[in-house]
């Protein structure tokens, strides 16, 4: 198992929402020494995370998080100040809702708004898996795939569940135009990551990866 490019496809999070920046400090920090793809943190540390990690590692951050029910334009207010302040990365949750009432056009120009305001940043859409049926989960494949985003994510970590193997085998049937794929929340090892990579996630969001990785040592 090669261990190293687990960690380069980590986004190490930490998104309680209890954390402090002492705690955001360590996660930087942790995600420098492992090579990370990002550290991914509360919207309100990125500033200060931004100044502090001096582009040592990427700084991801989260938009109409965790629920996805937030207007528009208050996703694009959060994206647009989380860019200013120096996000790196943005994962937005889409209005689940709107989905469920088979709004697709409603679901895709919000998620191509959140795009414009990224201003070329990395944009990863978070559908909640767990919340949805298989045709949902294709649907919104078809979807991400049409709305010039980079990623197409799993899940929050704080619904009803996580990433499945099954979603992220379904997920890159259907993923189009290069879109790529997140899986995140419940990752519990080395071995369910490195399953998740083969099966065709390009990021994995967990806050363990890098705990495990620390325990071995």
């Amino acid at each position: 198992m090669d261990i190293q490019n687990i960690l380069l496809h980590t986004d190490h999070t930490l998104l309680a929402p209890d954390a402090a920046w002492e705690q955001i400090e360590k996660i930087i920090d942790d995600g420098i020494q492992y090579r990370c793809a990002s550290v991914c943190i509360p919207p309100a540390f990125v500033a200060k995370a931004a100044a502090y990690a001096a582009g040592r590692v990427k700084i991801c951050t989260v938009i109409g998080f965790p629920t996805g029910y937030n207007t528009t334009a208050v996703k694009v207010a959060e994206t647009a100040d989380a860019v200013k302040n120096g996000a790196d990365e943005i994962d937005m949750v889409i209005h689940i809702g709107a989905l469920k009432e088979k709004r697709y056009d409603a679901v895709l120009d919000e998620i191509k708004a959140v795009r414009a305001a990224c201003e070329g940043k990395i944009l990863k859409v978070i559908i909640e898996t767990c919340l949805l049926n298989e045709e949902e989960i294709i649907k919104m494949c078809d979807i991400v795939s049409r709305s010039g985003a980079d990623y197409i994510k799993t899940s929050t970590g704080f619904s009803t569940g996580g990433a499945t193997h099954k979603d992220i085998v379904l997920m890159k049937k259907h993923t189009k135009n290069g879109l790529k794929i997140k899986a995140a929340g419940g990752i519990a090892s080395l071995e369910d990551a490195a399953q998740f990579l083969k099966e065709g996630a390009d990021r994995l969001g967990t806050s363990r990866i890098v705990k495990i990785v620390k325990e071995g040592e």
